[in-house]
Parts: structure tokens; C-alpha cells; sequence
């Protein structure tokens, strides 16, 4: 399977108020975006701690009225802050808000601050890592089963580089899956994510490859498709929200 090269912006929801974090979402989709991420947190990851912050799913309702062309999602949603028939709900909502654009990220949860604040248990990797393992078949068991049903199947995002796990449950599960490494790492976790697919039996051409990425595409861009990554995703952090970089990427994407 050929996926088409895409572009990606993460709005960060921190150190902004929500009419900024707005017209950064029009914005991104003016210039051309593909996909428009957040993220999944309570309270910022850089900057001031205690900054400007808001929630992702309420913020994901808002912005399934306020486009009409970008995907929308979480980069990515934590298991661990939502019981996953929830979330399998909650994903169906906006879906249907949004006229069937939204990616459903996910990931095991990694920011501790965010558990120990809203009365999460934090556990260990290995905990966390268990808890996605029996949440991602439920979520697809729950779209089956709502009235009405999703207006497509939502494709599933999963974040995360563990090779024994979280590519494994990548292979079972996911449409897309999305790295922050480097660009020998990411071919050597691609082989990996192959493999798991091969032992599950499944086309690994079915699993888009996503990548953070930053600096000057000219520089790493045909890289990375190389390396068979085909969406890529810049981010900007309130409240200023820099888009210089996504436009610098969509102008590669169109030259190509």
C-alpha cells in the first residue's frame, strides 16, 4: 500500500488563551495542513509549569465544528485518563461532528505530574503498556456496537518506539504509527514494526509511518520518505503559534 505524503501541525493547548489556540487551528488549515494535533495533558510540558493549559477532548468538539477540511486528533490520547468504552464514544462524537475526520491517537501515558494531580494511578511502564494492550480491542469492539456507528472506521494512531510491546501492539491494532526518532532509528523501529506485522500475519503497507519532524525539509524530508515515513508533523506552543515551519513543509509536499 502507497500512502500519500501528508503534513501534520501539533497545536500544543498550553500558555495560550482558547480564541489563540483558535485562530492557530484556522490558520494551520488555511496554510494547508493535513492533520491538526494536540495533546493529552493537564498542564504544560515546557514553559511554566503551571502556564496556560486546557483538555483535549472538549478542545477535539470545538474543533470538529470550527474546520472543514484537516484531520483532526490527539498526538496522543493517554489510556490511562479515560475508561476505554468512553473513549470509544467519545472518538464516535467527534467523528460524527467532524463529518468523519478524526484520528484517533493513543498511547500507554507517560507524564506523571498528570496522574498524580487528577488521582490516575501512575503504575510502572510495564503497568501502563497492559492497561493500552487490553484497551485498544475494546474501543474497536464498542464502535461496533454504538447506535449509530462511526461514519468510517476511525483509524487508530498509536505513539511509542517499544519494540516488544508497542510495535507489537502497532501490528495488531493500528493505522498509523508515529515515531519521534531519528532517522537511523527510524529505519531500524520500521523493520521491527514490519516483523511484528509478518508474525500477526498483516501487510505492513497498511501501516502509515509518522514522524515529529523540524528544521528545513529540503535537508531530511526525501530522507525520511525513504525511510518510509509519509506524515510528517511540526508543532507550535502557544501563545504565539509559530506556523513558519508548517508552511515551509506543505511547500515541500506540493514541489514534490
Amino acid at each position: 500500500m502507497t500512502h500519500p505524503v501528508r503534513i501534520a501541525v501539533q497545536l500544543q493547548p498550553q500558555h495560550a488563551d482558547y480564541g489563540q489556540i483558535r485562530d492557530a487551528l484556522l490558520r494551520a488549515e488555511d496554510a494547508g495542513a493535513d492533520v491538526v494535533f494536540n495533546w493529552d495533558h493537564f498542564f504544560p510540558l515546557t514553559g511554566e509549569p503551571d502556564g496556560q493549559h486546557f483538555e483535549c477532548w472538549t478542545m477535539l468538539g470545538a474543533w470538529a465544528e470550527q474546520t472543514s477540511r484537516v484531520e483532526i486528533g490527539a498526538l496522543v490520547t493517554c489510556n490511562s485518563y479515560r475508561n476505554p468504552e468512553l473513549l470509544a464514544d467519545m472518538a464516535r462524537t467527534v467523528d460524527h461532528i467532524s463529518g468523519g475526520r478524526l484520528v484517533l491517537g493513543i498511547g500507554a501515558g507517560w507524564f506523571e505530574r498528570d496522574y498524580d494531580e487528577y488521582g490516575y494511578e501512575f503504575g510502572t511502564p510495564g503497568t501502563r503498556l497492559a492497561d493500552l494492550a487490553q484497551a485498544l480491542p475494546r474501543i474497536k469492539e464498542r464502535w461496533a456496537r454504538l447506535n449509530p456507528p462511526p461514519t468510517r472506521d476511525i483509524p487508530v494512531l498509536v505513539g511509542g518506539g517499544g519494540e516488544r510491546k508497542t510495535l507489537r501492539y502497532t501490528a495488531e491494532h493500528a493505522d498509523i504509527w508515529h515515531s519521534f526518532a531519528d532517522l537511523e532509528t527510524l529505519r531500524h523501529k520500521s523493520a521491527v514494526l514490519d516483523q511484528h506485522c509478518a508474525d500477526v500475519g498483516r501487510d505492513p503497507g497498511e501501516i502509515e509511518r509518522s514522524v515529529a519532524v523540524r528544521g528545513d525539509p529540503s535537508e531530511s524530508g526525501e530522507a525520511l520518505v525513504a525511510a518510509g515515513a509519509t506524515l510528517f508533523t511540526v508543532s507550535a506552543s502557544g501563545p504565539d503559534y509559530d506556523l513558519s515551519s508548517l508552511r515551509d513543509w506543505v511547500a515541500w509536499r506540493d514541489a514534490r
